[in-house]
């Protein structure tokens, strides 16, 4: 449509291919989705780490191994500090809230003061809904690690169902394993692949396709690795937040709304669990909904403030990569067309078609 070139039969046949070629690499993808997955959670990972291997290289005056190695292992150990300190957390959010849901299916007195203070459909469809198996299931002390080895089969789907019993602790830590290795096995060719990918392409494409690799480059740098770290950032925030007036699950709760914000804005989505828990706080606590529902309001507000003043400005710069509609549909459309592989290379793989689309409007502006 941007062409001034005659659309011949050679040419249609040409895009028809070129349209069956994309779906078969669709099709493809997602038929291999499962031996696939992780290896993209590896080269996100990869992705992200990067500069953190690439300071250290400098240190140890361009020595890729050492500093590959020494990020990979701090990562882990602040990996393995943070769920040192999270895991504990949650669990005990996990269970007071297991207690909690007894205590609305039984007759309690925090049933009987949520039956006198909430209208009447909301307390019905609230004590059928904490009535479910699953939810009960999810708010006890294994709960937790179901949810482990829920993500261990999804993360290693070709080798989880090789073993079962005991040996699936076993099998997820091989699996994160394989992850770390394809990880640290990325990291050492970064350099190598920046210098010799450009020889793979043929002399007379050279000039537009570094072009075009440096501008995606710039996209995922100015998107990709900062909102990563406002989002990580922000999940913390909340999570201090909720913590410190006492909302239910609110470790929990805060992490989450933070995974959201990879979408900027989209943790506004949050605000609905959260002062649902508020409700639970004020019926628990004998407050009053306003009582619990302030300082909620007052954590998203001081949280926002710090995300829009400081830490957008200083991580992201004044330039954003992509819109927040573009993101939300990338993530809709990749994740309907590949499932969890989708969701992991929605944001590089719409980053580089518009990359590719805003190169060939400007050449065909320049025609």
């Amino acid at each position: 449509m941007i062409s001034h070139k005659p659309f011949t039969f050679d040419r249609v046949v040409r895009i028809a291919l070129g349209a069956v070629l994309v779906w078969a690499a669709v099709r493809l993808l997602d038929h291999l989705s499962g031996a696939l997955i992780p290896f993209a959670v590896a080269l996100v990972l990869a992705y992200l780490l990067d500069p953190v291997a690439s300071a250290l290289q400098r240190l140890f005056k361009g020595r890729r191994g050492p500093a590959v190695v020494l990020t990979l292992l701090g990562s882990l150990l602040a990996a393995g500090l943070a769920l040192r300190i999270v895991l504990p957390v949650v669990a005990s959010e996990l269970a007071h809230m297991g207690q909690v849901v007894a205590n609305f299916a039984g007759d309690s007195k925090l049933a009987r003061a949520a039956a006198e203070r909430l209208p009447p459909d909301l307390w019905q469809a609230a004590r059928e809904l904490m009535q479910r198996e699953e939810v009960r299931r999810f708010l006890t002390s294994d709960g937790l690690l179901d949810l482990g080895k829920q993500v261990a089969a999804y993360l290693l789907p070709g080798l989880w169902d090789v073993v079962a019993g005991a040996w699936q602790a076993v099998l997820a830590l091989a699996g994160l394993l394989v992850i770390a290795l394809y990880a640290l096995f990325l990291l050492l060719d970064f350099d190598r692949i920046r210098g010799m990918w450009l020889e793979l392409v043929p002399p007379q494409w050279r000039s537009s396709v570094r072009a075009a690799v440096e501008e995606f480059e710039d996209g995922m740098r100015r998107y990709f690795r900062g909102q990563t770290l406002v989002a990580g950032l922000v999940g913390i925030l909340f999570a201090l937040g909720f913590s410190f007036i006492g909302l239910p699950l609110g470790v929990l709760l805060g992490l989450f709304i933070g995974l959201l914000n990879i979408v900027p804005y989209l943790q506004i989505l949050g605000m609905v669990p959260a002062f649902a828990m508020a409700v639970l706080q004020a019926l628990e606590q004998g407050l009053g909904f306003w009582e619990a529902f302030l300082p909620v309001a007052a954590v998203f507000a001081v949280v926002q403030a710090i995300q829009d003043l400081f830490l957008v400005p200083k991580i992201m710069g004044r330039q954003m990569g992509l819109s927040p509609w573009v993101i939300l549909l990338s993530l809709s459309v990749w994740g309907q067309l590949l499932g969890f592989l989708g969701l992991l290379i929605a944001l590089p793989m719409t980053v580089l078609c518009l990359t590719w689309w805003r190169r060939l409007v400007r050449q065909s502006a320049e025609a």
